[in-house]
């Protein structure tokens, strides 16, 4: 298994096409998009598909020798994931708008939304950085990993929910600090 450490490593693996490095982040994070995905009204196939096209992304961003990931695979592969979904939301409740001056489909704003989370989520990875343990593991563990704050209080020895909760609650203090502390520097 990948640490955190080797998450460049994974990630020019799966660039050079290996097997085995896209076996690996397939089985580890698609769980985790899934259940996210069924949770918001999709089903186990367009779980499936939407998952699919978030790895041919970032396959072929690991094939741009200028890109640099910014944050873990499991957690851009849950943000591409993300929206890829809620675009397919919203196209299935209207189609794109036509802008008939120029004859082109207006994708500009979506993709000028996207670099710009993409931007927000490089400044919370920094902040995640600075965090620190044990709050980055616990918020991790709530937002990323769906656990309950019972498994928390047991995974990570408080003596019970509520203790978990005031912690996951001070970490998310200081990663707020943090965060709007690292956006007003760029």
């Amino acid at each position: 298994m990948y640490g955190s450490g080797t998450e460049q490593e994974l990630l020019m693996e799966l660039a050079a096409g290996k097997r085995s490095a896209a076996e690996q982040v397939y089985s580890q994070h698609y769980p985790i998009v899934t259940k996210w995905i069924q949770k918001n009204g999709g089903s186990e196939p367009d779980a499936a598909d939407i998952y699919q096209e978030a790895m041919v992304i970032l396959f072929e961003k690991a094939q741009n020798l200028e890109f640099r990931l910014s944050c873990r695979i499991g957690t851009y592969l849950f943000a591409v994931s993300k929206n890829l979904w809620f675009k397919k939301l919203q196209k299935n409740q209207k189609e794109p708008g036509y802008l008939p001056e120029t004859g082109d489909w207006a994708y500009e704003d979506d993709i000028k939304v996207h670099h710009e989370r993409e931007a927000h989520f490089g400044q919370l990875n920094q902040a995640l950085e600075q965090l620190g343990e044990p709050c980055r593991s616990l918020i991790n563990a709530f937002y990323q990993h769906d656990k309950s704050m019972q498994e928390i209080a047991a995974d990570f020895g408080y003596t019970n929910p509520d203790n978990a909760k005031t912690q996951k609650y001070k970490c998310l203090t200081r990663l707020r600090k943090l965060f709007y502390g690292v956006q007003a520097k760029v």
